[in-house]
């Protein structure tokens, strides 16, 4: 099993064969690491990003995985999460083959092509995504006369991958409980100042 950071360098290569110490020192490593990069990322969402998050956004990403990836704030969170569990190749993947669907060029194409295969799913693939070897067969197959669609199966095994175990845990998650009770309090704040603003003055009020 391989460690990753961020871009998916590796770490430790064959794990397996290291002390004991190491590995806990190991996985205390990616517990801070992954900690940190957490609060760091999603912090921003509430502060430095426009337009800024909104409770009622982040209550909808709860409704399904295509509402979560659908909004830029949502799939910000999303990643930040999959980033601090050093599981993101599975999003980057996912991404890497929107990008490619869209490519204009057909020049452009067996080059991206390659670059992505080389990335994700090839047996050497720095940031390998975990899929079947029928659709790693199909999807090299492809890439011999590469067209928009041929990363869709394996595109699809790793949406499904996400759907069904990622998901689930980020909203399950503290990242996720802890930013929608920080948006709850900022709309309490919010509500409180604006029910200050329209209050009327003791001039204004009308005598008992």
């Amino acid at each position: 099993m391989d460690v990753y950071f961020l871009s998916g360098f590796t770490m430790y290569r064959g794990i397996t064969g290291l002390s004991n110490t190491c590995l806990e020192r190991a996985k205390r490593l990616k517990a801070c690491v992954g900690g940190f990069l957490q609060r760091q990322d999603l912090s921003s969402l509430c502060r430095y990003r426009k337009p800024r998050l909104t409770l009622e956004e982040c209550v909808m990403w709860k409704v399904s995985f295509e509402k979560l990836l659908s909004s830029k704030h949502g799939l910000y969170a999303f990643r930040s999460f999959l980033v601090s569990e050093f599981s993101e190749e599975n999003i980057a993947f996912y991404l890497a083959c929107e990008d490619f669907k869209n490519t204009k060029s057909a020049a452009k194409m067996p080059s991206k092509a390659k670059r992505i295969y080389e990335e994700f799913i090839g047996s050497e693939a720095p940031r390998e995504v975990n899929i079947d070897y029928e659709t790693r067969d199909i999807t090299q197959d492809n890439l011999k006369s590469p067209t928009a669609s041929c990363f869709d199966m394996a595109q699809y095994r790793i949406y499904i991958l996400m759907e069904k175990d990622c998901y689930p845990r980020f909203l399950r998650s503290a990242t996720y409980r802890n930013l929608v009770n920080q948006l709850k309090v900022k709309s309490a704040k919010e509500k409180t100042k604006k029910a200050i603003a329209i209050r009327p003055t003791h001039e204004e009020e009308e005598p008992k």
